[in-house]
């Protein structure tokens, strides 16, 4: 059997049609819907550590990146992107190594650049990886400069709040793309016809194990027009970057154009996606091929006056992610499952799967047996981290708070609005369960260097005085 994981940085949940409508309105994807149909699909998954890179070393290793101890990375070539922002340690073996050993054919084609930064090493284990340049500030391009007509056209004054750094920004997003001509030429097609000809390429391997790695639809949204003009038609002024911040006060036609534009390349990655499942088809591979469809994170775009993505107070439109399986023959088509699933879970389900022991002991969890068979599974709740906030949900509970116990936030998921209210100080007792369930899923403590990033960083608006670290450790 073969192996296809394809990620999509930023995918919401509520943009694939086949889990719902965002709140402005249908995403078109009628071919991540067509996939859904044939497949299972998981409707309370989530990652298991963010943002970009700690979200993909626990889906390469199936190991807990969470409490990122050893995991202040300051490195050559690269920001201070958060907490476990680094490369996957030289003592966990990849899933790809694993699977590279047990026989199996292994490539990588990607254009997240994040991942081939010097320092990196998540190509580890593949027989073939192709980085494919220019997402975002990689330095694939040092010229032609935007002109300031060029930069006032992408870059609204309302979003110049980082100075030069945004101006920056936008200038090597643009100077990366200027030789665009057609669709094929942007980034997601780039990805999905290369997978596809990689597919086209190996196609006497016995048995393959492929990653697919789209950095689209993360912002910044730049899609042919055609796209922008699926969901809106009039013209103004370009806005494609995050605020990272309050937007209450933005001109509504700029947060318009915003949701438009994700929502293009949205559709953009719908479309190449069908293509890429197409070659599969038409490769005769579809059949005995396993196709696990995932996104790492979502975006918060104008959802609570906030547009950009955070870790605290976290939210369902990012935190709440996609993740469907498509069986060989579409074995378990069009069936549901509600059972609780992290993303190291999918490295321990990919190895069940090939009958391969890893070498090492994972901390993920297969899942499909429980999943198509219509079980709970294990876990009753999910611990998601993010810099020095934990985040635990369970079927009525979503907690979120800072690891030195400060800034609470909890939400009755089963009340009409649930975010609306923060409910901590009504459920203390809920709120010192929880907080003693993210600290047991950390190994029973973080490292003091955690605990005192927490101590620097801002409360959340409307958030509880409870400490609960402190209420745990004395209580008797």
């Amino acid at each position: 059997m073969n192996i296809i994981l394809v990620i999509f940085d930023s995918l919401r949940k509520d943009c694939v049609g086949a889990y719902g409508s965002p709140p402005w309105g249908k995403v078109h994807t009628p071919h991540f819907d067509a996939f859904a149909e044939q497949s299972l699909l998981l409707t309370r998954a989530y990652p298991e550590s963010l943002p970009t890179l700690p979200a993909r070393r626990a889906i390469y290793t199936g190991r807990r990146v969470y409490p990122f101890h050893n995991a202040d990375f300051r490195l050559k070539g690269d920001f201070v992107g958060a907490p476990g922002w680094g490369p996957i340690p030289e003592e966990q073996p990849t899933l790809a190594e694993i699977l590279r050993e047990a026989g199996y054919r292994t490539g990588l084609i990607a254009d997240l650049y994040h991942m081939f930064k010097p320092s990196k090493n998540f190509w580890r284990g593949f027989d073939q990886w192709m980085f494919l340049r220019g997402q975002e500030t990689d330095p694939a391009r040092s010229g032609p400069r935007l002109t300031q007509e060029e930069i006032d056209h992408w870059l609204p004054e309302e979003m110049r709040g980082q100075g030069q750094a945004r101006i920056d920004f936008i200038q090597q997003c643009i100077m990366n793309i200027h030789d665009r001509r057609r669709e094929e030429d942007y980034f997601a097609p780039r990805v999905l016809k290369e997978a596809a000809c990689w597919l086209e390429e190996n196609r006497d391997a016995g048995k393959f194990f492929l990653t697919v790695e789209s950095f689209d639809p993360h912002e910044p949204w730049l899609v042919p027009p055609h796209y922008r003009e699926m969901y809106l038609t009039a013209e103004g002024q370009e806005q494609v970057v995050s605020a990272y911040g309050d937007v209450s006060d933005l001109d509504e036609a700029l947060l318009t154009r915003t949701r438009a534009n994700y929502s293009g390349e949205v559709t953009m990655c719908d479309r190449w996606f069908g293509y890429f499942m197409e070659s599969l088809r038409v490769l005769g591979l579809l059949d005995n091929t396993l196709v696990i469809l995932a996104s790492d994170h979502g975006h918060s775009i104008g959802d609570r006056n906030y547009l950009g993505k955070r870790g605290y107070p976290s939210t369902p439109e990012v935190f709440d992610l996609p993740l469907m399986i498509r069986f060989p023959q579409a074995e378990h088509a069009g069936e549901t499952s509600d059972m609780f699933v992290q993303f190291h879970d999918i490295t321990a389900t990919i190895l069940e799967r090939a009958k391969v022991e890893p070498s090492v002991e994972t901390d993920g969890i297969p899942f499909l047996e429980d999943a198509s068979a219509g079980k709970t599974g294990p876990r009753n709740h999910a611990t998601v981290a993010w810099g020095s906030a934990i985040t635990v949900i369970t079927g009525k509970w979503w907690f979120n708070c800072k690891v030195d116990g400060t800034g609470v936030l909890l939400h009755d998921l089963e009340a009409r609005d649930p975010f609306a209210v923060n409910v901590a100080d009504e459920h203390p007792d809920v709120v010192n369960e929880l907080f003693a369930q993210a600290e047991a899923d950390a190994g029973g403590r973080f490292p003091d260097w955690l605990v005192d990033l927490a101590k620097n960083q801002a409360d959340a608006p409307g958030c509880s005085d409870l400490v609960a670290r402190v209420q745990t450790k004395e209580a008797p």
